[in-house]
């Protein structure tokens, strides 16, 4: 058994759960996450957590809060020795073998003061460690926003990028590209075409979407993520929170509408639903998950606040067409990232490319 730090970033539930998937399947390794926001939460039930400040995205009116996350940010930034520091006597108590991070901020620093071997497992380096051919309207935005992950939450000498699509990993990087962790949840859904659409806001949410569902199909949409939990307007019916509920409905769906998170994006293709993905223009990972969705033929893209009618009807007429892009592919990695992440956590590396992980 080995002790390992694993610093969880907290904006949304994506990060969360995968690193619940993980420690619950390794549980002969003892796990102590570094989370705050809304993870701890999903995790402290089942493992133990140290809440502590994280760099985070603020949302308002389906756009990123500029202003709002610079204000969080910036006193964060100011004090990240005096966090580093916690998270180091931190280790002097919990004493762990190895750290890993996803998306957070300081365990990894913290691990590099003490000599610690660090993973990164998330998805967003995917935009850091991969080569892409992008459109032209693409490039700037790549560039400005993906300096975030290549210096902000900068990859460690250890890569392990979860990702529905699958890049070439640039050389200077030592990286795997994995398909999606997926939960036992999910893993034991049987889909099956009902006839509803499932549509999932995560981030933020506007108005223009619940009228865009009134005016362009007849089937019954199913929404969750919005302020308003009870009754319907027309065919859009307003969820509450409810993970059974939300699987039911992701099973039985014929197609699914979200933001660009990939968490969802993974569940929903691993289950054959084609995806309508509207994706928050001033988050280029989620810009980078849409692209390629259309560009593997999984689903469509398309702009929120441009959302008109005839798009839904030309996204319909294609389903049969993105069912059988998706049939082709792999969308679940539970065993080779279970494999490689019990692999790091014994040995301090990942294995080199094309051997097996090594157990013990």
């Amino acid at each position: 058994m080995a002790r390992v730090l694993y610093g969880i970033h907290g904006t949304g539930h994506g990060h969360a759960m995968r690193g619940l998937t993980i420690a619950r399947r390794l549980r002969q390794h003892e796990f102590l996450f570094v989370a705050d926001d809304d993870a701890p939460r999903i995790l402290e039930a089942e493992f133990p957590v140290s809440r502590l400040p994280n760099l985070g995205t603020v949302f308002k009116n389906y756009k990123v809060d500029l202003r709002a996350t610079i204000a969080r940010a910036v006193p964060l930034l100011l004090r990240r020795q005096r966090h580093i520091d916690q998270v180091l006597r931190l280790m002097d108590e919990f004493r762990p073998d190895v750290c890993m991070t996803d998306l957070e901020y300081f365990v990894p620093r913290a691990a590099e003061q003490a000599g610690l071997p660090c993973l990164t497992l998330d998805h967003q380096h995917i935009i850091t460690c991969c080569r892409h051919n992008l459109p032209p309207g693409m490039w700037w935005d790549a560039f400005l926003q993906g300096l975030t992950p290549r210096y902000l939450f900068r990859p460690t000498a250890e890569n392990l990028i979860i990702s529905f699509y699958a890049p070439p990993v640039l050389p200077r990087y030592k990286a795997r590209v994995a398909p999606p962790i997926l939960r036992d949840s999910v893993l034991g859904l049987h889909p099956r075409d009902e006839g509803h659409v499932l549509v999932y806001q995560s981030n933020s949410t506007h108005r223009k979407l619940v009228d865009f569902l009134r005016a362009a199909t007849k089937k019954t949409c199913y929404v969750y993520g919005y302020d308003r939990t009870e009754g319907h307007e027309g065919n859009v019916v307003f969820m509450r929170k409810s993970e059974e509920g939300f699987l039911r409905l992701l099973e039985g769906c014929s197609y699914v509408i979200q933001g660009g998170g990939h968490t969802l994006m993974g569940e929903a293709l691993y289950l054959g639903k084609p995806i309508l993905t509207l994706p928050l223009k001033a988050m280029v990972e989620q810009r980078f998950n849409a692209l390629y969705v259309e560009r593997l033929h999984y689903g469509m893209q398309a702009d929120m606040l441009s959302l008109e009618p005839q798009l839904l009807r030309r996204f319909e007429a294609r389903l049969p067409e993105f069912k059988a892009a998706i049939a082709t592919g792999n969308f679940c990695g539970n065993e080779m990232v279970f494999g490689l992440v019990d692999h790091f956590i014994r040995h301090g590396s990942l294995p080199a490319h094309g051997a097996p992980p090594l157990t013990e």
